[in-house]
């Protein structure tokens, strides 16, 4: 039985919640990286072809991931993968491709096309073209797209504790066991300040690349 209350949880299991932090935080880095590495490329694709086909049926594809419920989708990658790390990576990189997407492809569709003829004006090739001045142009909305989507996966990620891939849902789900309410909320609160911390730093970086975007278009 444990003898801590609400505020002395902290100090008593403070070694087993950071280290279930940083398990969480590793899972949520590796989530938001890979969805970085697919849909940013993905969308600057889109906001560039005319097939307007493929265009839809690449958002078709990307916004069913978010249809379906979090708990679903791990009992439908489980059985793949097993109930492990590779599980919860996989299933909230799917759920980081439609922000992210829909947010590049509407920076870069954004973009005036006087400044891209300008460009090209200027003798720039298309990739150094998109680099050097489509990319900084819209790179807030791709910041915005990476802030949102970092906070709903923070909060998701907790559910990775039901397939024993650790993080701080697997804390509260044992402090659930237990009937430890002072631990459940304690993973709960770190959970939320990992939430807000990022918001915060993410929220700085996408006022940075907005002024750089600023600075590119003039």
């Amino acid at each position: 039985m444990h003898d801590y209350g609400y505020f002395s949880v902290f100090i008593e299991r403070m070694p087993d919640l950071l280290d279930k932090l940083y398990e969480h935080l590793i899972i949520v880095v590796i989530a938001i990286i890979l969805g970085c590495i697919v849909a940013i490329p993905l969308g600057v694709y889109l906001a560039k072809t005319s097939i307007r086909w493929i265009r839809s049926l690449i958002f078709n594809i990307v916004n069913i991931f978010q249809t379906i419920p979090s708990l679903a989708l791990l009992a439908m990658i489980a059985p793949l993968l097993g109930y492990n790390f590779k599980t919860a990576v996989v299933a909230l990189f799917l759920y980081s491709l439609m922000p992210i997407l829909k947010n590049t492809f509407a920076g870069f569709d954004s973009i005036d096309e006087e400044i891209i003829e300008s460009a090209n004006g200027m003798g720039f090739g298309s990739m150094e073209r998109i680099i050097k001045v489509e990319l900084p142009l819209a790179l807030p909305y791709i910041m915005s797209g990476v802030r949102i989507t970092t906070v709903y996966i923070i909060s998701w990620a907790v559910l990775a504790g039901l397939i024993g891939a650790g993080g701080l849902g697997e804390l509260i789900l044992a402090a659930l066991s237990l009937n430890d309410n002072p631990l459940v909320i304690a993973a709960a609160v770190m959970a939320m300040v990992l939430a807000l911390i990022s918001d915060f730093v993410l929220r700085l970086i996408e006022k940075l690349s907005t002024r750089r975007g600023q600075t590119a278009k003039q």
